[in-house]
């Protein structure tokens, strides 16, 4: 039973917005703004406690100490597993509510113990120049929205009262890079592009997964800041999406404001700009100015409110307010933290993520070799492991370590570096060609670390700003490589990277290919599983692989044009969706529920799919639409749908889809959605159509 006494904000019956209201109108103007940035004071006369808004949990949480470390979230969408990422995040959140609840008992309220976390970045990797592509899932819109979708559901739990955490889609919107520029670009995109490809994940993970918050761009779009955009804000994230969460601005993002990109000409006119357009929560310390832009009449309390009641809100959803009994995820204690669960859920993820892009039988390798040779500046470190925003575990594998346990005490295993990752010595040349002389295969872990590619000022050894000039592999690998290879011993790339590398040679000359990606705390022991047939690869490539620069546009181009596979015109080196396996697939008896539709009506899609191998494995199966007969100009084709599903041998399993109209839409000029009578191809398979590997087939369907 309430307490009649109790002041409103502490009644646990009331709805949080209620709640939050009643905290907020017994707060003194500054007292408001003490708490509009990431790192907010106590107000003891309220029983208002510090907290700091900052955490991160890309893939894990980050920075805090302890925690299990999953792949990189380029990893994680290679594995085209939604249910499993949903998996995913609720360990992760599971570890962040563990974390959070000790720190509070320890008093410890620093950055990084929070239950807000700042991911997932669903941003469109639409270059592969860019640093931060890693943290994305990719270059498709509909494989990014499915994951965010399914990262945030599983971040912010299911319970009907209380949000387990806060998941926080961003960066909103076209951030993609330049990193050297971020603070100033303004990404000038068409109407068409950003509802086409820039906007729809955004959409997704507030509108289907009811993310509670969003974080704001540092970049312009069109024009306006994001993070002060009347159009981004207010006109499409709360009026046309109905968004109710919190806003809150990249890391010094407001003050870019005045310094960089010139819009406004002091701190107090940024952080009034910014509040008045929707954005509630400062990363930073610009939003300490809204007191002067009080004074000066730039903005009014009522203003104020607004953003400080919806902050209160999410507090109160998350329980911060209220009895540990009450709320089912104070419960979580630190034994959840890097569990036995969760580094075996890291380990499954690490294993499905794997990509396999070439394969002459060489694979899987034999336990029973005599010498197996590991080369390559990515066998023994960490940084291949972690990738960036990362957690710490006492439990990771190196690849090296992985290799030397899954092989019998009978098979020697020898390690030799060969070269640095991106320095120009080929002093290491002779010891690993020396050590391949009797060597039964060399594995050669190549390829790049996030030294290399990253965030502006944290890609330590990036000669871009955290981007990459060129998409080869760095200092004398390639060379290390022919090297190697002129042994005449068979050669297996293991090929590490957040981004496209493109392999070229090693594509055409060497035997086996496998892309890791940064593939977490257990990734050494994933990749034994591929290399020794303990686990059959299925990852997919989520991004394209150019064969040369030469085929994009500038980075600094925003139009679509000519990018991605869904616009790019030539040949790449690998197509976004592919991966082989070490068992094989047959698509037959495509159906459609009808082979005539309506402009607002669906249609049900149906194939089977069966393992003609000799062994189980998992397939990705992969539904794309090409509209044929469009008046505007339209992807050469796009992902409409996915599912990975697991086939013993010889068994076959039928798998349906339903497309909806907005699947079938085109975007005009003005960037409105709308669905033509014309023909359309629809294409299943295991990869894109235009792929030999893929057993794609095709149907006809007609709109009127």
């Amino acid at each position: 039973m309430s307490d009649p006494a109790a002041p409103t904000y502490l009644d646990t019956a009331l709805p949080p917005a209620e709640r939050a209201a009643d905290l907020v109108s017994r707060m003194t103007p500054d007292e408001k703004i003490s708490q509009m940035v990431h790192d907010a004071p106590a107000i003891e006369r309220l029983g208002v406690p510090a907290y700091n808004w900052w955490n991160e949990c890309l893939h894990g949480v980050a920075r805090a100490g302890r925690a299990t470390v999953f792949p990189q979230a380029i990893g994680l969408a290679a594995t085209f597993d939604a249910p499993l990422m949903e998996r995913a995040a609720e360990a992760i959140s599971d570890e962040a509510r563990a974390k959070y609840h000790q720190s509070v008992r320890q008093l410890n309220r620093r950055q990084y113990f929070g239950l807000t976390c700042w991911t997932p970045n669903i941003n469109i990797f639409r270059d592969p120049r860019w640093g931060r592509g890693q943290e994305t899932y990719g270059e498709d819109p509909h494989l990014t929205a499915r994951m965010g979708v399914a990262f945030c559901r599983g971040l912010q739990g299911d319970d009907e009262r209380y949000l387990k955490c806060v998941a926080t889609a961003k960066h909103y919107a076209v951030h993609s890079g330049p990193e050297a520029d971020r603070h100033a670009f303004d990404a000038v995109v068409g109407q068409r592009d950003l509802r086409e490809t820039y906007l729809p994940a955004f959409a997704a993970c507030v509108v289907v997964a009811g993310c509670w918050s969003v974080m704001g761009a540092y970049n312009r779009t069109n024009g306006e800041v994001c993070c002060g955009s009347e159009t981004l804000l207010g006109k499409i994230l709360r009026d046309e999406w109905g968004f109710t969460g919190y806003v809150v601005s990249d890391c010094g993002a407001i003050g870019d404001f005045h310094l960089h990109h010139k819009v406004t000409a002091s701190a107090a006119e940024s952080a009034a700009l910014a509040v008045k357009n929707g954005c509630d929560l400062n990363c930073g310390c610009s939003y300490n100015a809204l007191r002067m832009a009080l004074d000066d009449g730039l903005i009014d309390e009522a203003e104020i409110d607004v953003a400080v009641t919806r902050l209160f809100e999410a507090r109160f959803r998350l329980g911060m307010f209220d009895p540990d009994e009450q709320v089912p995820y104070a419960a979580t204690g630190a034994e959840a933290v890097g569990c036995d669960e969760h580094v075996g859920l890291a380990r499954r993820m690490a294993r499905e993520s794997i990509v396999l892009l070439k394969n002459d039988g060489l694979l899987p390798l034999s336990k029973a070799l005599g010498k197996v040779l590991v080369v390559g500046p990515n066998a023994v470190g960490m940084d291949v492991l972690l990738a960036n925003y990362f957690g710490y575990s006492d439990r990771c594998v190196t690849p090296l370590e992985g290799i030397l346990g899954a092989v019998s005490v009978g098979m020697q295993v020898e390690y030799v570096a060969g070269c640095e990752l991106a320095g120009e010595s080929t002093e290491g040349f002779a010891g690993a060609v020396g050590a391949a002389v009797d060597a039964d295969v060399i594995v050669a872990c190549m390829g790049l670390t996030a030294r290399l590619e990253g965030e502006e000022g944290a890609a330590a050894d990036s000669d871009a700003g955290g981007d990459r000039r060129h998409i080869d592999l760095p200092g004398v690998q390639e060379e290390l490589l022919k090297q190697l290879h002129a042994t005449g011993k068979p050669v297996v790339l293991v090929l590490f990277s957040g981004s496209a590398v493109a392999v070229n040679w090693a594509a055409e000359k060497l035997p086996a290919i496998v892309q890791a990606w940064y593939p977490g705390e257990t990734g050494g022991s994933a990749i034994a599983d591929v290399l020794f047939g303990d686990y059959n690869p299925a990852g997919r490539m989520p991004v394209t692989v150019p064969k040369s620069l030469d085929d994009l546009p500038p980075f600094d181009d925003y139009a679509m044009a000519g990018r991605t596979y869904r616009f790019q015109q030539d040949e790449p080196l690998y197509r976004f969706g592919y991966g082989l396996s070490y068992t094989t697939f047959e698509y037959s008896d495509l159906r459609l529920s009808a082979s005539e539709i309506g402009p607002d009506e669906r249609v049900t899609v149906t194939v089977d799919v069966r393992n003609t191998g000799g062994r189980a494995g998992d397939e990705v199966v992969q539904l794309y639409v090409r509209d044929v007969e469009a008046s505007v100009p339209v992807p050469i084709r796009h992902l409409e749908g996915f599912r990975r599903i697991h086939l013993a041998a010889g068994e076959t399993q039928t798998v349906a889809f339903t497309l909806t109209p907005s699947q079938l839409a085109c975007y005009d000029d003005t960037g409105g959605a709308i669905v033509e009578p014309g023909t359309f191809a629809i294409s299943v398979g295991g990869g894109q159509p235009d792929d030999p590997a893929a057993g794609a087939i095709t149907a006809e369907l007609t709109v009127r």
